[in-house]
Formats: structure tokens, sequence, C-alpha cells
């Protein structure tokens, strides 16, 4: 792996929610393939480059809760997110919790104090320029990772349970001796096919001693 990096990625609740699950939120065991790119890519990302995630190490014995909050229960329409562009303006654009009409309570079941270790690389893609290089977008990532920059806040899988994250640049990851051993984590998430109508992909995720394997997102593993 020639431009990869590793990035270890902490935070005191996560919730990366299975799709199956249509009314209230239950967490995955573990972090998918898609939140671990979404991190990377809120630390550096170009239209030049796009990330592939090769491993998860889990680092902590994996927890669940339970928890209720408060939700909107409407979503801003696409049609007045493309007028707001048009105009230039943001106004309207909200939806506030405490209204009454808006306001749901529902049940979800998070991830209590998790940490990973996300290896990943990147590839260059059709819309690199002449100036675009791997070794180029490999230091401008580490350099940013170092200095805890972002272009926007990373989460761990909602926006209200934020990530935080380091380089991990030296040793092996230790995982939680509970992790000793193999287990299946059943289908699993592995990233949104954005050229073909964003149509969901899933692998079998199968953890041992802790690590993942993620396969390439074009594999016979990886099912639509």
């Amino acid at each position: 792996m020639a431009y990869g990096t590793r990035l270890m990625v902490w935070g005191e609740r996560a919730c990366f929610t299975r799709p199956e699950m249509k009314v209230e939120r239950v967490s995955y065991d573990v972090i998918t393939p898609s939140a671990a790119r979404g991190i990377l890519e809120a630390i550096h990302w170009k239209p030049a480059i796009r990330w592939v995630i090769d491993r998860i190490q889990v680092l902590k014995p994996i927890r669940f809760e339970s928890i209720r909050r408060n939700e909107v229960g409407s979503k801003i329409s696409a049609r007045n997110v493309s007028s707001a562009m048009n105009a230039g303006t943001t106004a309207g654009l909200v939806n506030y919790v405490d209204d009454p009409k808006e306001r749901q309570q529902r049940a979800a079941t998070v991830l209590r104090d998790v940490a990973y270790v996300i290896e990943a690389h990147f590839e260059i893609t059709e819309k690199a320029g002449a100036d675009d290089s791997e070794g180029k977008h490999l230091d401008i990532f580490n350099r940013r990772a170092r200095k805890g920059q972002y272009f926007h806040a990373p989460c761990m899988g909602v926006r209200e349970f934020p990530a935080n994250f380091r380089l991990f640049e030296e040793g092996e990851p230790e995982p939680d001796v509970s992790l000793v051993g193999e287990r299946d984590l059943g289908w699993m998430l592995h990233d949104f096919d954005f050229k073909n109508g964003c149509e969901p992909r899933f692998f079998r995720a199968c953890m041992r001693d802790g690590l993942i394997e993620v396969p390439p997102f074009v594999s016979e593993e990886v099912k639509a």
C-alpha cells in the first residue's frame, strides 16, 4: 500500500445506522467502510481523489446502550434547497426541533465508548489535473490530520456524536482482549455506488481479533 495512511478515531458514542431499521435507529456493531470514508473526507477530499478503506481495527469492546432523543419529523425538500441556492440565501432552510409540530421522540440503540484504526488509501480519479499526484494529496492529508484540521466536523455516524482523531503513525493497534477470536458481524453496508443511482452495496463482515478486512468495492464479495 504505497500511499496508505492509518487514522485513529474515537468517540463517546456512535451510531452507524442499519438501513433495514425503518423507524428507530439501531447501529451496526462497528463503524462501516462508508462512515470511515466520510471521516477521511472530512479531513481532506478533492474531486481528484477517491478514498478506499482497506481495513478497520476495532480497539474497544462492542457495547450498546439505548437512548431516547428528539428528532424533527420532516426533511427540507430538495426543491427548497435548489431555490435557496439560486437565490443565494439560506433563509427559511431550517426545521426547529422545539416546534411541537415537528418534534418526534424516538429510541435509538447506539454504541458506547468506541475507538478504531482506519487503514485506507486513495485512488486518482478521472477528474485529476496535471498537478494532482498521490504524494501531494497524501502529504496534505497527513499534515491536516496531525494538526487536527478538517473541512467539516467528522462524526461517528450522526452529527450528534463527534469523532476525535489523530494520525496513527507508529506501532501496531492493540485491540481489547475481548475481541480475540473470530466473529461474524453479518451483512454490512460497504458503500454507495454513486455511478448507479447511489445504490447501496453490502459485504459479509467478519472480525478476526478485532480486525475487519474490507473487500474491494468492485469484487464478488460485495453485493447490491
